[in-house]
């Protein structure tokens, strides 16, 4: 069957009437938790299931998406804009930073979008959906230690460009005074950066990104474990490396660490407080890590939650939800994107 023209016309202009009528209502109320209790019912339910099975079939996929998580929220708001892929109009978005090198979870997110498309059509964003993955990643990787309600409510962003994530985001060879007035300009305090630094008990970083920590003083990093680091960067072009040396292969830790193998665990990613234990130990990978022992308020921290893993739980969780409310720049436009890589006007 043919349509005419002036038929298409005006099924162009109904379909632009209730994309812009979803945007101005989500627009008007405030982040929420039970927010789609209505809309979309179940819907915290289906995430926790298919983040459950993804770590199931590869427990590194819980870092990655708590790794996402910061990523996005720290760049223009949580809005999604970390999982949009380049395209004609966008060659170069924030996915593709070298600050961003690692980032995954993606394809996991479009399966969990699909499955809620499928459920409750243009109603639930992938910045809500992110934010409900990585705390039920951080819930199972903690044991349940980690845990938080998440209020939602947000819109997917526009725009997403690399030169914004490599401008905003902190960067691992940051020293502890330009970390402090990075994550002041979003509101974090000393505590807070502290706090959220924690969550490189778990994860894997490249080489690149801590090349200068393989020559640093041994006052600065621990000789033995500066040689696991030189020993694993020259096992290929630019691998990646475990954050945390308990989930190091058991024998590398044993040639060059003899002392600590009784720590290496044969499961790795346990979001804990033993963040603060290799960096009191300077066993950290990165410089902007190290750098917490150089700043008197930074340090006590480091030592207080070296001391009570619980209270880390507790204030990790907190920083959480306060990083997950991070909002999207003044004046800024959003849609409930039909796929998470894409923005809607470029699936017609």
């Amino acid at each position: 069957m043919k349509l005419s023209a002036g038929v298409l016309c005006a099924l162009v202009v109904v379909q632009a009437v209730v994309l812009l009528a979803a945007v101005t209502s989500a627009q008007a109320g405030e982040l929420q938790v039970g927010y789609y209790s209505k809309k979309c019912k179940g819907v915290e339910n289906v995430v926790k299931w298919h983040v459950i099975r993804a770590l199931k079939a590869n427990r590194r996929t819980g870092a990655a998406l708590i790794r996402l998580l910061f990523h996005d929220c720290f760049v223009r708001g949580c809005d999604g804009s970390v999982l949009l892929d380049a395209s004609y109009e966008n060659p170069h978005p924030e996915k593709v930073a070298p600050v961003n090198i690692g980032l995954a979870a993606f394809d996991l997110l479009e399966e969990i979008k699909a499955a809620i498309e499928d459920r409750c059509p243009s109603v639930v964003s992938c910045s809500d959906l992110l934010i409900y993955a990585a705390r039920d990643a951080a819930s199972i990787l903690s044991n349940g230690h980690v845990h938080f309600d998440v209020p939602a409510g947000r819109l997917d962003g526009f725009v997403s460009k690399a030169e914004e994530a490599q401008a905003e985001l902190p960067d691992s060879t940051d020293d502890a005074q330009k970390l402090i007035e990075n994550f002041a300009r979003k509101n974090f305090t000393v505590e807070e950066l502290v706090i959220l630094s924690g969550a490189h008990s778990i994860g894997q970083g490249h080489c690149s990104s801590f090349t200068g920590r393989l020559s640093e003083p041994n006052d600065q990093i621990t000789p033995a474990y500066r040689n696991i680091l030189n020993y694993k960067c020259s096992q290929g072009s630019n691998p990646p490396v475990d954050n945390n040396v308990r989930d190091e292969d058991y024998g590398v830790v044993a040639r060059f660490m003899a002392g600590f193998t009784s720590r290496v665990r044969k499961i790795p990613d346990f979001l804990d407080n033993s963040y603060y234990h290799n960096n009191l130990a300077k066993i950290v990978t990165f410089h902007s890590d190290w750098t917490l022992l150089t700043h008197k308020e930074a340090f006590g921290h480091v030592k207080e939650y070296a001391e009570n893993g619980t209270l880390w739980d507790e204030d990790f969780s907190d920083s959480l939800v306060k990083l997950s409310k991070l909002p999207m720049p003044s004046g800024s436009k959003g849609e409930i994107r039909k796929k998470c890589s894409v923005i809607n006007h470029r699936l017609y």
